[in-house]
């Protein structure tokens, strides 16, 4: 098992070499800083962009509180607190590096913009290699991700080479989703994994139409700001998944309970069988 592990490692990292030897290099583009608002209110510049990231700091220091007072998560594996106190920092710290940029959005202040959402997105990938792979390379792989991350901001910063934060950035929104709908999950309420990524896919798409989203809302709002607000839902969503979810006994892939449900509905019949998995490395933890 792990020289399998080594050798998938090796592969990713071929792949990756062989990835910015046949592509060329992304520079960062000085567009990306002009954006549609730039109103002043109450002495702040650009105020919207900049106020609308106070519920990252909210949600954050939430998610955080509940991760280690009291349990109230009833996180059972060291890796998961280690990995959602990761995430929760990250998502705490975007309020502040976001709200540094929007004051005066240029490329050195974007690195504190860019530098937490990855440490929160490295950490969510490892979260997930814990509960739907194995629970000690997950823990594990924590660090090496969260530096990984890190280090793909700098060598953007240093090279004006958006290649290997695009990665970072965009596996985890390529991958969860197929985990989350693939792979047996060790906890129930596994779609709010779903409704977190389709959060952060309309944030996209509002980022990229800042300017017809402000002149569609008559100069009322822009994109840019409803794409904070939207990706702060994010961490929402993953916070109520925390709060209702339990240990799944019978373990079953979304796409199996899709598959089953669609049978019973096609068929009119509430007996059919489905298949189920057993996870034995978890115990539930009893609420104190």
């Amino acid at each position: 098992m792990r020289k399998r592990s080594i050798y998938a490692w090796l592969v990713a990292l071929v792949c990756f070499l062989l990835l910015m030897i046949v592509t060329p290099a992304i520079p960062q583009s000085q567009e990306y800083h002009d954006f549609a608002d730039h109103r002043t209110f109450l002495g702040i510049p650009n105020a919207l962009n900049v106020i609308s990231n106070f519920p990252f700091l909210v949600i954050g220091l939430v998610g955080l509180v509940l991760c280690h007072h009291g349990n109230y998560f009833r996180l059972s594996l060291q890796g998961e607190l280690w990995g959602w106190t990761c995430f929760y920092v990250g998502v705490a710290a975007v309020a502040v590096g976001s709200s540094y940029y929007h004051l005066k959005p240029d490329d050195a202040r974007l690195v504190w913009d860019r530098l937490p959402m990855t440490v929160a997105f490295t950490s969510i990938m490892a979260i997930f290699i814990i509960e739907r792979i194995d629970e000690r390379k997950g823990t594990v792989s924590i660090i090496p991700l969260v530096l990984a991350g890190i280090i793909s901001i700098v060598y953007w910063r240093f090279f004006d080479d958006l290649r290997p934060y695009a990665l970072v950035q965009f596996v985890p929104c390529i991958v969860i989703p197929l985990m989350a709908i693939l792979l047996p999950p060790m906890y129930t309420h596994s779609t709010y994994w779903l409704w977190a990524a389709g959060s952060y896919l309309l944030a996209k798409v509002l980022e990229a139409t800042d300017d017809v989203i402000y002149e569609w809302a008559q100069h009322i709002v822009s994109g840019h700001t409803l794409k904070h607000l939207v990706a702060a839902m994010v961490p929402v969503f993953l916070t109520f998944m925390l709060a209702k979810r339990s240990v799944e006994p019978e373990r079953q892939s979304l796409l199996k309970t899709w598959r089953v449900s669609w049978t019973k509905f096609r068929e009119g019949n509430s007996n059919i069988e489905s298949y189920s998995y057993s996870y034995t490395n978890v115990q539930a933890v009893e609420p104190q």
